[in-house]
């Protein structure tokens, strides 16, 4: 048997000095970013600051909701004696403006609560007492802080003080919290319906994948609706209208999804958890009513698709002759929006697949 030569001798140690030496602190960082441990750990990071921001979110705003700004219809001398005193106890006990819009009469202020310009309505026409009709269809929350501050000051001033609810909430939905559930069950489920798309139908082109969104949009909408209204009874909706709002609402989220998967990637549910849970849904108006949401989160919630769901399904329920264009603009401005990006950078997406390449015989002919 041949004895080994020098150049073994030497192979043989550069080999095993190669993989028997410790690795540099940079080798390991490199296999370390190419491991599944990298995004592992990034993601436990991730997951922490989003629980601590869900949570500190829907605190802000929900925990202790404070009027800010509240519509109020003064029929009357808005100027009695003891009308502007009742005012004026309103705003120190709230710590809040009412921004006070005169009418001639009750039935004028009732019409301004359909069109959602006003929440409620002080009568000061008896020289001895003062009305005050809430609306708990506008804002269960703003009614309630109202009908239960305006008694206490009332009191204080020696003046009775009456409250009724000129515009109550269905009996299925006594704390008018059915709504804004309906519309976040739209808003989840329009996402995470992309998401499993995108995992489990990889493969769908451009087009195929936006039919795909609409299909589960339509079917989805329609079961939500079903499921609370024929088989609970919590509201009694107007179907058809509620359907198709539930339906844009399911489409947009899905495609804001798709859009932000377009163009971060395996992390795009980190923008679009922010954008339709963190800061969509609590600043909706749909768990607190937007006077009594901070001011800013009041404004920004209606231009985005949860704030607007929620608008439009409100007004469908409650203020069906009164329905606004805006949130339909809204969702549909989303939309498109979303659409257009996704078209535009289809390349980037990691979905879809390969054109197949002709066939043999049809490449000769």
């Amino acid at each position: 048997m041949p004895e080994p030569s020098d150049d073994d001798h030497e192979h043989g140690a550069h080999d095993r000095g190669a993989h028997g030496r410790v690795p540099t602190r940079g080798e390991r960082w490199e296999d370390f970013k190419k491991s599944p441990f990298l995004p592992a750990t990034v993601l436990v990071f991730i997951l922490a600051a989003a629980a601590g921001l869900f949570a500190g979110s829907y605190t802000y705003t929900m925990a202790n909701p404070t009027p800010h700004r509240i519509p109020t219809a003064v029929v009357g001398a808005a100027n009695a004696e003891h009308g502007g005193a009742f005012l004026v106890g309103m705003e120190k006990a709230l710590n809040a403006s009412l921004e006070v819009h005169p009418y001639d009469s009750v039935a004028a202020a009732v019409e301004g609560v359909d069109q959602q310009k006003v929440f409620a309505i002080l009568d000061v026409r008896q020289g001895d007492r003062v009305g005050l009709e809430v609306s708990g269809a506008s804002g269960a929350s703003v009614a309630q802080v109202l009908a239960e501050t305006a008694p206490e000051v009332g009191a204080g001033l020696g003046v009775p003080v009456t409250v009724t609810d000129v515009k109550p909430l269905q009996k299925g939905d006594p704390r008018g919290l059915a709504i804004f559930y309906v519309s976040l069950a739209a808003v989840i489920i329009g996402f995470v319906g992309a998401i499993q798309l995108s995992v489990h139908a990889r493969a769908l082109n451009p087009l195929e994948r936006i039919a795909y969104t609409v299909a589960y949009a339509l079917l989805g909408a329609f079961v939500i609706a079903a499921v609370v209204d024929w088989w609970l009874g919590a509201l009694d909706l107007p179907f058809a209208q509620s359907w198709a709002i539930l339906a844009l609402t399911m489409f947009t989220s899905g495609m804001v999804f798709t859009m932000f998967n377009t163009l971060f990637g395996r992390w795009a549910m980190l923008p679009t958890w922010g954008l339709m849970v963190l800061l969509g849904n609590p600043s909706s108006g749909g768990a607190v009513s937007w006077p009594l949401l901070p001011s800013v989160l009041g404004r920004i919630g209606q231009w985005l698709p949860p704030g607007a769901s929620v608008n439009a399904q409100h007004t469908a329920v409650y203020f069906g002759g009164n329905q606004h264009v805006f949130p339909f603009l809204v969702l549909t401005a989303w939309a498109l929006l979303s659409c257009a990006i996704f078209w535009i950078w289809r390349h980037r997406h990691p979905g879809g697949r390969a054109t197949e390449p002709a066939h043999a015989g049809e490449a000769a002919a």
